[in-house]
């Protein structure tokens, strides 16, 4: 919602100072949602450690349903809060109870009881917090909002992306993996045009020997961009299995998301991609299928084997890129193969810049027709 004409813009996220300008494979993308989890994998009552960006996120859901997020240690002794259990005890809400002294918390984070203490101690356990994320439940998957002012309590906003083309139910293929990678190097890995020929020749997909030029036409899209629709190439091979006439886009949003949905008349295939930093130097993709098309009652076992191949073989030049990257060498990009990877830093510098300056996003990409060879 834009604010009224004479109110001061303002974000409740804007740092106090500046940003300092973020080489490239260094620093985060903040006050953004990550996908941290499918919800089928948080079970009531469960507790799950994971890491965001260098920090433990604990992700877990009461068994009344409530699913939260927070900084997964414990302020006395630094024991992590998922090795612990979730309870009720003497009429109070659930609360999350820390394995080491029994400290208990309440999914906002505040501390609700600290055992040891005997009634004259003037200690208030309210007054002790854990750091408590937003997180928010969508289309089967749960998001959690990783913010500049990790001190703040606004709530975010903006909300997490909606994907098209959730249908089918649950989804019908998920295959994850780490990526000994920066989030910017795996991005621009992903959204590159070019190198699949070389490192992707599989029989069913394509090679170096079937590469010719392309010109697709691109959008701007919501804090990102998209290939807009169109029949894919002929030296693509996979689409065929789907028949008809298959029509595809394929979107990027910050601040890692890439979805390609496939529409083959009425039947709609959505295959996404997010990518969650985990650290400075490693990245989860995590790659999730929904279709009603009936070829992925057939196709899957196979399907699932190109998804892990691709990934491996993705895998694989990352590893081999690192030789190259711990020297620090200048970067050359070039013209239109490379234009989507500048994109991807364009979007980086201006969600910075309009954070600090309190002001609206304004998307840097323009409409237009880029060619390439693969």
């Amino acid at each position: 919602m834009k604010p009224a004409a004479d109110a001061q813009v303002q974000t409740p996220f804007a740092p106090a100072q500046p940003p300092v300008r973020q080489a490239f494979g260094k620093g985060f993308v903040r006050d953004a949602w990550y996908f941290a989890v499918l919800s089928r994998d948080v079970a009531p009552g469960s507790l799950k450690r994971h890491e965001l960006m260098g920090e433990p996120v604990l992700i877990g859901r009461t068994k009344a349903g409530e699913i939260y997020a927070m900084r997964d240690i414990c302020p006395h002794r630094a024991a992590p809060l998922s090795a612990g259990r979730m309870v009720q005890k003497d009429g109070e809400p659930e609360t999350i109870e820390c394995a080491y002294h029994g400290w208990r918390f309440r999914t906002d984070g505040v501390c609700a009881a600290i055992p040891s203490l005997v009634e004259d101690q003037a200690i208030d356990p309210a007054r002790i917090r854990v750091r408590a994320y937003p997180v928010s439940e969508s289309q089967g998957m749960v998001f959690v909002f990783m913010r500049a002012d990790p001190r703040s309590d606004a709530e975010p906003d903006h909300p997490p992306p909606v994907f098209p083309g959730v249908v089918g139910g649950g989804p019908r293929l998920v295959e994850d993996m780490i990526f000994d990678s920066h989030i910017d190097h795996a991005v621009v890995g992903l959204m590159d045009p070019a190198h699949g020929p070389f490192v992707h020749q599989q029989w069913w997909w394509r090679s170096e020997h079937s590469m010719h030029e392309k010109a697709k036409a691109f959008e701007p899209r919501e804090f990102g961009f998209a290939m807009a629709r169109h029949a894919p190439s002929s030296n693509s091979r996979a689409y065929k299995i789907l028949g008809g006439k298959p029509a595809t886009e394929i979107t990027f949003r910050l601040p890692g998301y890439r979805w390609e949905h496939i529409q083959v008349g009425e039947r709609q295939v959505l295959a996404l991609t997010c990518l969650t930093p985990v650290t400075e130097t490693s990245t989860r993709i995590t790659q999730i299928f929904w279709s009603d098309h009936w070829v992925f009652g057939l196709a899957r076992p196979f399907l699932r084997m190109g998804v892990v191949a691709f990934l491996k073989q993705d895998g694989g030049m990352v590893n081999l890129q690192n030789e190259g990257l711990k020297y620090d060498p200048a970067l050359i990009w070039i013209d239109d193969a490379d234009k989507q990877a500048k994109w991807y830093q364009q979007l980086k510098r201006e969600w910075a810049a309009s954070r600090a300056e309190g002001r609206d996003f304004a998307n840097p990409v323009k409409a237009e027709t880029l060619r390439w060879k693969s």
